[in-house]
């Protein structure tokens, strides 16, 4: 059997090499010709899977080691009897540890703050609703808008409530652009009117969700404080949008270890059902065991102490930066980042909690 592979997949030798010859290959470059005679294509959401890759080829198996699957035609794949799984959750646990990091960063005395701060969550499936469990383990105060699904432990309110009312906003959802709830441009010019003009706001979710230039005229008259982990024109992005932003990272809150490893062996799961194989591997055992942070001291105090080590955001910040060439993100070079990217370890690695 050939594989095709995403380099940027974790463990993949682990999970694959001995069902055939693996093929890795740069995501964003694909090409029909290279899959053409590929049983099996595993990628991540820079690949878009449609018509023109797939319909003259041998896949019979598209794995996305993803949360999202706007990057997947899943009417195309379906249409030509091609099996396809993603990776819901996979690395929702990360994404949240992200945003609770960049808020830290941001404003540090939020660890002393309790429920005087408010957290608002729009989205509330995997990372959302992850995200919320952390959140209170801070004592922070937590509302959430999702018309979708119902958290009885989390106080959900319209979208114009927590607009209105959260010190904090941090988006969770997929990109829609059609339904009764399309989530494109969900933050538009009128929804940043309505936020309170010091509340941050984080988009680790996809970039289209914000819509950039309302954006941009927001924080030029508010100088609110925004992080941004995706954007709306990725992998086109400009120097003028970055030098607004309080923190920029490239395209990785998911990005840790357990994370992608835990993606790999979601697609891997699903792959050998698919072809009948038996699914005998765990990533767990493939992991390095790590500096135990959290061991004997309160929530808190850990992270005052110890958050810059865990995860060292600001580094992410300062490479993407660097990337910058004639007033634009390089493309290469941002990819690069993503390739190369040190895999951060997850709380739970270091003795902390998770949700």
């Amino acid at each position: 059997m050939k594989i095709i592979a995403d380099e940027n997949l974790a463990f993949t030798d682990y999970f694959f090499a001995e069902f055939g010859e693996i093929d890795s290959r740069a995501g964003r470059t694909l090409k029909a010709e290279d899959v053409q005679d590929a049983q099996a294509l595993l990628v991540r959401s820079v690949t878009k899977v449609n018509e023109a890759l797939i319909q003259d080829s041998q896949v019979e198996f598209v794995g996305s080691a993803t949360i999202g699957t706007d990057h997947l035609d899943i009417p195309a794949l379906e249409k030509l009897n091609i099996t396809w799984s993603n990776a819901a959750g996979c690395n929702a646990q990360a994404v949240a540890e992200y945003v609770i990091t960049a808020l830290l960063k941001l404003r540090p005395e939020l660890l002393d703050a309790n429920e005087t701060f408010t957290l608002g969550i729009v989205g509330l499936g995997n990372v959302g609703s992850r995200l919320a469990y952390m959140a209170k383990l801070l004592g922070w105060n937590v509302i959430g808008c999702d018309p979708f699904v119902q958290r009885e432990q989390i106080e959900q309110v319209e979208f114009a409530a927590l607009l209105q009312n959260a010190d904090a906003i941090s988006i969770h959802v997929p990109l829609t652009k059609t339904g009764e709830h399309p989530t494109y441009h969900l933050l538009n010019a009128d929804a940043l009117a309505e936020m309170k003009p010091k509340a941050i706001l984080i988009n680790s979710a996809r970039g289209p969700v914000v819509e950039e230039q309302a954006l941009v005229e927001d924080i030029q008259k508010t100088k609110r404080q925004v992080v941004l982990d995706v954007f709306e024109h990725e992998p086109v992005i400009k120097e003028e949008v970055l030098n607004l932003m309080a923190l920029v990272t490239p395209h990785i809150a998911g990005y840790s270890l357990e994370g992608k490893a835990r993606g790999t062996q979601m697609i891997y799961n699903a792959f050998c059902q698919h072809f009948g194989f038996s699914a005998n591997k765990q990533f767990e055992t493939q992991l390095p065991a790590c500096k135990q942070y959290f061991a004997e001291q309160d929530l808190k105090t850990a992270l005052k102490k110890h958050l810059h080590s865990i995860y060292d955001i600001e580094r992410d910040d300062a490479n993407l930066r660097a990337c910058v060439k004639e007033g634009i993100v390089d493309q290469k070079a941002f990819d690069y980042l993503r390739k190369t990217y040190p895999l951060r370890r997850e709380w739970a690695a270091h003795g902390g909690p998770k949700a």
